[in-house]
Protein backbone atom coordinates (compact mmCIF):
# COMPACT_ATOMS: atom_id res chain seq x y z
CA UNK A 1 0.00 0.00 0.00
CA UNK A 2 1.13 3.51 -0.84
CA UNK A 3 -0.41 6.77 0.35
CA UNK A 4 -0.47 10.33 -0.90
CA UNK A 5 -1.97 13.31 0.90
CA UNK A 6 -5.54 12.27 -0.01
CA UNK A 7 -5.27 8.87 -1.70
CA UNK A 8 -4.46 5.27 -0.89
CA UNK A 9 -3.01 3.05 -3.64
CA UNK A 10 -3.28 -0.66 -3.02
CA UNK A 11 -2.70 -3.91 -4.86
CA UNK A 12 -5.87 -5.11 -6.62
CA UNK A 13 -7.72 -8.28 -5.67
CA UNK A 14 -10.25 -10.32 -7.63
CA UNK A 15 -13.00 -8.65 -5.59
CA UNK A 16 -12.13 -5.31 -7.24
CA UNK A 17 -13.16 -6.52 -10.71
CA UNK A 18 -16.77 -5.33 -10.55
CA UNK A 19 -15.72 -1.73 -9.86
CA UNK A 20 -12.96 -2.00 -12.49
CA UNK A 21 -15.60 -2.97 -15.04
CA UNK A 22 -17.98 -0.18 -13.93
CA UNK A 23 -15.33 2.50 -14.37
CA UNK A 24 -13.97 1.16 -17.66
CA UNK A 25 -17.41 0.47 -19.14
CA UNK A 26 -18.66 4.01 -18.45
CA UNK A 27 -18.91 6.01 -21.72
CA UNK A 28 -17.94 9.17 -19.79
CA UNK A 29 -14.55 7.72 -18.78
CA UNK A 30 -13.91 6.68 -22.39
CA UNK A 31 -14.52 9.99 -24.16
CA UNK A 32 -10.94 9.98 -25.53
CA UNK A 33 -10.68 6.21 -26.00
CA UNK A 34 -11.06 5.28 -29.70
CA UNK A 35 -12.14 1.77 -28.64
CA UNK A 36 -14.97 3.18 -26.55
CA UNK A 37 -16.23 1.65 -23.31
CA UNK A 38 -14.73 -1.72 -22.38
CA UNK A 39 -16.81 -4.80 -22.99
CA UNK A 40 -17.13 -7.27 -20.12
CA UNK A 41 -14.77 -9.68 -21.93
CA UNK A 42 -12.15 -6.97 -22.55
CA UNK A 43 -12.40 -5.82 -18.94
CA UNK A 44 -11.93 -9.42 -17.73
CA UNK A 45 -8.81 -9.94 -19.85
CA UNK A 46 -7.37 -6.52 -18.92
CA UNK A 47 -7.99 -7.10 -15.21
CA UNK A 48 -6.44 -10.58 -15.41
CA UNK A 49 -3.36 -9.06 -17.11
CA UNK A 50 -3.18 -6.48 -14.31
CA UNK A 51 -3.21 -9.22 -11.63
CA UNK A 52 -0.69 -11.31 -13.61
CA UNK A 53 1.63 -8.28 -13.91
CA UNK A 54 1.67 -8.02 -10.11
CA UNK A 55 2.54 -11.71 -9.82
CA UNK A 56 5.39 -11.41 -12.30
CA UNK A 57 6.90 -8.03 -11.33
CA UNK A 58 5.63 -7.30 -7.78
CA UNK A 59 4.17 -3.98 -8.97
CA UNK A 60 1.53 -2.84 -11.43
CA UNK A 61 -1.83 -1.14 -11.53
CA UNK A 62 -3.19 -0.07 -8.16
CA UNK A 63 -6.70 0.34 -6.86
CA UNK A 64 -7.13 4.04 -6.01
CA UNK A 65 -9.32 5.09 -3.07
CA UNK A 66 -9.76 8.27 -1.07
CA UNK A 67 -8.28 8.20 2.44
CA UNK A 68 -11.56 9.63 3.72
CA UNK A 69 -13.61 6.83 2.11
CA UNK A 70 -11.36 3.77 1.64
CA UNK A 71 -14.25 1.48 0.67
CA UNK A 72 -15.06 3.63 -2.39
CA UNK A 73 -12.80 2.83 -5.35
CA UNK A 74 -12.40 5.98 -7.44
CA UNK A 75 -9.96 4.66 -10.02
CA UNK A 76 -7.28 2.30 -11.18
CA UNK A 77 -3.79 3.17 -12.35
CA UNK A 78 -0.14 2.47 -12.07
CA UNK A 79 2.99 1.34 -13.81
CA UNK A 80 3.14 -1.68 -16.08
CA UNK A 81 5.10 -2.92 -19.05
CA UNK A 82 3.34 -2.18 -22.33
CA UNK A 83 4.23 -2.47 -26.00
CA UNK A 84 4.86 0.81 -27.77
CA UNK A 85 4.79 -0.53 -31.29
CA UNK A 86 7.48 -3.22 -31.14
CA UNK A 87 9.21 -1.93 -27.99
CA UNK A 88 8.21 -2.76 -24.43
CA UNK A 89 8.32 0.24 -22.11
CA UNK A 90 7.34 1.00 -18.53
CA UNK A 91 3.98 2.73 -18.98
CA UNK A 92 2.10 5.00 -16.60
CA UNK A 93 -1.65 4.80 -17.01
CA UNK A 94 -4.80 5.58 -15.06
CA UNK A 95 -8.55 5.86 -15.30
CA UNK A 96 -10.65 7.61 -12.69
CA UNK A 97 -14.40 7.36 -12.20
CA UNK A 98 -16.05 10.51 -13.54
CA UNK A 99 -17.28 11.50 -10.06
CA UNK A 100 -13.61 11.81 -9.00
CA UNK A 101 -12.74 14.24 -11.82
CA UNK A 102 -11.77 17.85 -11.23
CA UNK A 103 -10.30 17.31 -7.77
CA UNK A 104 -6.61 17.07 -8.68
CA UNK A 105 -6.50 13.33 -7.96
CA UNK A 106 -4.96 12.43 -11.34
CA UNK A 107 -2.04 14.82 -10.79
CA UNK A 108 -1.57 13.67 -7.18
CA UNK A 109 -1.65 10.04 -8.29
CA UNK A 110 0.68 10.58 -11.28
CA UNK A 111 3.32 12.36 -9.20
CA UNK A 112 3.27 9.52 -6.63
CA UNK A 113 3.42 6.81 -9.31
CA UNK A 114 6.43 8.51 -10.91
CA UNK A 115 8.13 8.90 -7.53
CA UNK A 116 7.51 5.22 -6.79
CA UNK A 117 8.84 4.10 -10.18
CA UNK A 118 11.98 6.22 -10.27
CA UNK A 119 12.92 6.29 -6.59
CA UNK A 120 11.44 3.27 -4.81
CA UNK A 121 11.46 0.78 -7.68
CA UNK A 122 14.65 2.29 -9.17
CA UNK A 123 13.51 2.47 -12.80
CA UNK A 124 15.44 4.72 -15.20
CA UNK A 125 12.50 6.08 -17.16
CA UNK A 126 8.71 6.01 -17.34
CA UNK A 127 6.53 6.59 -20.40
CA UNK A 128 2.90 7.52 -20.96
CA UNK A 129 0.66 7.58 -24.02
CA UNK A 130 -2.18 10.07 -24.32
CA UNK A 131 -4.68 10.89 -27.05
CA UNK A 132 -4.00 14.40 -28.42
CA UNK A 133 -7.62 15.42 -27.72
CA UNK A 134 -7.26 14.58 -24.02
CA UNK A 135 -6.06 18.01 -22.94
CA UNK A 136 -6.72 17.33 -19.23
CA UNK A 137 -4.45 14.26 -19.19
CA UNK A 138 -1.80 16.11 -21.22
CA UNK A 139 -1.78 18.79 -18.50
CA UNK A 140 -1.60 16.14 -15.76
CA UNK A 141 1.47 14.52 -17.35
CA UNK A 142 3.17 17.88 -17.85
CA UNK A 143 2.42 19.01 -14.25
CA UNK A 144 4.06 15.77 -13.09
CA UNK A 145 7.24 16.63 -15.01
CA UNK A 146 6.78 14.43 -18.07
CA UNK A 147 7.91 15.76 -21.46
CA UNK A 148 6.45 14.91 -24.85
CA UNK A 149 9.14 13.08 -26.84
CA UNK A 150 7.21 11.99 -29.90
CA UNK A 151 4.11 10.33 -31.23
CA UNK A 152 2.94 6.76 -31.76
CA UNK A 153 0.66 5.50 -34.50
CA UNK A 154 -1.16 3.06 -32.21
CA UNK A 155 -4.76 3.45 -33.41
CA UNK A 156 -5.27 2.90 -37.14
CA UNK A 157 -7.23 5.69 -38.79
CA UNK A 158 -6.87 8.03 -35.78
CA UNK A 159 -4.46 10.87 -35.01
CA UNK A 160 -1.22 9.61 -33.52
CA UNK A 161 -1.02 9.37 -29.73
CA UNK A 162 1.40 11.63 -27.89
CA UNK A 163 4.28 9.87 -26.13
CA UNK A 164 5.58 11.34 -22.87
CA UNK A 165 8.63 10.38 -20.82
CA UNK A 166 10.31 11.21 -17.56
CA UNK A 167 13.81 10.07 -16.67
CA UNK A 168 15.63 9.64 -13.38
Amino acid sequence: MIATERLILRKPTKEDFERFFEINHDPQTNIHNPSGPMSFEKAESTFTRMLDHWEKYSFGGWVIVEKDDPENIIGFGGLSYKLYGEEEKLNLGYRFASEAWGKGYATEFTKKAIDFGLNEDNKEEIFAIVRPSNIVSVKVLEKAGMIQIGTLNDVPGQPESLVYRIQK
